[in-house]
């Protein structure tokens, strides 16, 4: 089960994994966030019913949805075969993370002005990213902004609980975002036991929106072949 990053959807989280995981035989599971403030424990009270019904789970996601999918591995480390981390933005409590701010500051113009006024501020991002983002903002909603602070503040694995994960795990990073930095992307490869790292840029997401999929799903399998 793949889970979409803080705003995102699944639409996006299948249009990056779907045919990379379809490539192994691996069929992807993403169901839509739950509303608001129930983002996190809605998503990690899915994960708990889908272990209850069919054991071991290959789980992960994009940015927060990476976070969520990896504090549930943490949790359940003998239901969980592996994980696909793509864009993860902070290690433990986010304090001044770019990501963190990011969706923060996204959520007070929600709160304050509406939707509308939040995606105009999107302006001068690449046409690929406005699109997502108006659909994927317009879907959530009156929760939108309560979800965005429910990702902004809520603390990721730290290191320590990585190292603590011996499962097979491939970390997706994007070498020019900077709001999810390659530098925390090669902590989190270097704290868990049996982790490769894959490597594509913003600029090939844009044009191929399967590139960090493939370099996730890629980091992944040498991971389960080189442990």
């Amino acid at each position: 089960m793949l889970l979409p990053g803080t705003g995102s959807d699944e639409v996006f989280v299948r249009t990056v994994f779907e045919r990379p995981l379809r490539a192994l035989g691996v069929p992807l599971i993403a169901p839509p966030p739950p509303p608001g403030a129930a983002l996190a424990e809605g998503y990690l009270a899915i994960l708990d019913a889908l272990a209850d019904e069919h054991g071991e789970l290959l789980v992960g996601g994009i940015s927060f949805g990476a976070h969520l999918a990896a504090e549930w591995a943490v949790r359940n480390p003998g239901r969980c075969g592996g994980l696909l981390a793509a864009l993860p933005a902070w290690n433990g409590v986010p304090g001044p993370a770019p990501a963190s701010l990011a969706a923060t500051l996204t959520a007070d113009l929600v709160a304050g002005s509406g939707v509308g006024a939040a995606l105009a501020q999107t302006d001068g991002s690449p046409g690929w990213l406005r699109g997502e983002l108006d659909r994927a903002w317009r879907r959530h909603g009156d929760g939108l902004a309560d979800s965005l602070r429910v990702a902004a503040g809520r603390a990721a694995p730290t290191s320590a609980e990585l190292a603590a994960l011996a499962v097979p795990a491939g970390i997706g990073t994007c070498t020019d975002d900077p709001i999810h930095p390659t530098k925390v992307a090669a902590e989190w490869a270097g704290a868990l036991p049996r982790a490769a790292l894959g490597e594509t840029t913003l600029t090939a997401l844009g044009a191929d929106r399967e590139s960090l999929g493939r370099a996730t799903v890629l980091a992944f399998l040498r991971a389960l072949t080189h442990p």
